[in-house]
């Protein structure tokens, strides 16, 4: 069988964030692994719902020996640095030359929404880079997030591109193991190298609009079995991160076929189903007081925990997790049995480890990275318990991963707790909260910084979910976004206004 060079680089760019990725970030890798290189992909990865660990034990299934190189990852943030990217790409690209002539192919696992500070689109000129050195004919598979900003640039220099199809996204390790078995097919000489169709849909999604548990992102990735056969070998839709002030932000369609006019008509298909439903694309989002008050209301004669998703304080979307205006609005209403993660402060967190269980101490907690919104949040808490961060997720989406986010402390006041880390994850686990004493299941009101993905781990046992729009880095609605190079004519929303360009 064939022999092919592996490598994975991932960053979500927020670029309105205020945090820059340092190439340290890709060390630690907060929660996903830190900076893994060579043979040591093989013990870290698999393990994990990763898309290079679903490719690596598909792609050795059937035969395939592998060239591991590096995989890097780190929480999103704002742009990548210049430093990082150079030394990550850097590495990537020096480790196909030196392995020049020894692989038949090249699997990347990318995220899609990556940006540089001298670079828009990060991964676009990562595979221009790696096409110069492996020529205009080597295979080159790559999987992607479901929230790629998709250029022409990833379409030209790819084989092929194959994107996750859940959000939450409990499919990633499935998604490295289909852009394998794709490769496969094109390897050996089952399928032709494939034509190529893009499309972009013409107006931007927010996350809250883009969750595949419900409809109409449900229904749009349910045809896509249907679609793949007579000829179409691959069928994407990424709706996009549109906190990405770039030119290309937004939707797009993407499909593969054994010749142009498959492609063009599965391509098309897909548009079509998307465009057809825009005005059924809308969440309704609440003022933390009001969400707060009305999960009040109904934990009185819930069974199950009211979840209250901090959208716009999602570590896992460019947020800081450290606003504090839904903290505040528990607190203000004197919530009973309430619980909030994970809030972003390594000196609170310092402080209770100092203190120790059982302590009272005075904190200031949160707003001390993201200062636009509400003012860090003053009180007298008491340490009910304190971790080391690292423990084993066993939901869905993070599962197989072992966290380091460091000195960890649940604090309590009146009837609120809060957990405090030293490391940045949205809060997309039960382990999570476990980890400090708290069990999600047995708590009233559960506030979570995270915008989708912990629908995986907690929408089961949810009583409601109620989507909270409090001041934070990673704003949802992208006509609130202040764009300066987003092309002109796309729209800021569905039925939402045209952006007037540059």
């Amino acid at each position: 069988m064939s022999r092919i060079l592996i490598a994975g680089f991932q960053h979500e760019t927020n670029t309105f964030a205020p945090v820059k990725a340092e190439y340290e970030f890709f060390e630690r890798g907060e929660g996903w692994p830190g900076l893994t290189r060579g043979a040591a992909m093989f013990e870290v990865l698999p393990p994990m719902n990763i898309s290079s660990g679903g490719f690596i034990k598909e792609a050795q299934r059937l035969g395939h020996q592998l060239v591991p190189v590096l995989w890097a990852a780190a929480v999103p943030s704002s742009y990548v640095t210049e430093d990082a990217y150079e030394r990550i790409a850097g590495g990537i690209v020096e480790g196909v030359r030196a392995h020049a002539g020894e692989f038949d192919a090249v699997y990347l696992d990318l995220h899609g929404a990556m940006v540089a500070e001298h670079h828009e689109d990060g991964e676009g000129e990562l595979l221009a880079r790696v096409r110069a050195e492996v020529g205009p004919d080597m295979p080159i598979a790559v999987s992607l997030d479901l929230h790629a900003n998709v250029t022409e640039g990833m379409v030209e220099h790819a084989t092929l591109l194959c994107a996750y199809r859940t959000y939450p996204h409990i499919d990633m390790a499935a998604t490295g193991a289909r852009t394998a078995r794709m490769l496969h097919q094109v390897l050996t000489g089952r399928r032709p190298v494939p034509a190529k169709a893009f499309r972009r849909v013409p107006f931007l999604l927010p996350l809250t609009f883009q969750c595949t548990m419900a409809e109409p992102s449900k229904g749009i990735y349910d045809a896509f079995d249907g679609l793949e056969r007579d000829g179409v070998l691959l069928v994407n839709y990424t709706p996009g991160f549109p906190p990405a002030d770039i030119r290309e932000c937004g939707p797009t369609v993407f499909c593969y076929g054994d010749d142009q006019a498959a492609a063009d008509a599965a391509a098309d298909t897909v548009l079509k189903s998307i465009v057809d439903k825009e005005e059924a694309f809308a969440v309704g989002l609440m003022t933390p007081q009001s969400a707060v008050a009305h999960a009040m209301r109904l934990s009185n004669q819930a069974r199950k925990p009211v979840v209250l998703a901090d959208v716009q304080d999602n570590p896992g979307a460019g947020g800081t997790a450290d606003t504090t205006g839904l903290l505040a609005a528990l607190v203000a209403a004197e919530a009973r049995g309430a619980a909030l993660g994970v809030v972003y402060d390594p000196a609170a967190a310092k402080a209770a480890h100092a203190a120790g269980i059982g302590a009272e101490i005075e904190l200031e907690i949160g707003g001390k990275v993201f200062r636009a919104g509400d003012p860090p949040f003053r009180g007298r808490f008491t340490v009910e318990a304190l971790g080391d961060g690292r423990f084993l997720c066993t939901g869905p989406f993070y599962g197989g991963t072992r966290t380091n986010l460091g000195p960890t402390a649940c604090l309590r006041i009146g009837d609120v707790r809060v957990v405090v880390s030293s490391g940045r994850m949205q809060a997309a686990d039960k382990e999570m909260f476990r980890h400090v004493g708290i069990e999600p299941e047995e708590v009233k009101i559960l506030g979570l910084k995270s915008t989708v993905h912990f629908r995986a781990d907690f929408a089961p046992i949810a009583e409601e979910i109620l989507v909270v729009e409090a001041p934070g880095a990673f704003v949802d609605r992208p006509a609130n976004l202040p764009y300066k190079n987003l092309r002109a004519g796309v729209r800021l929303g569905p039925l939402g206004p045209e952006h007037g360009g540059a």
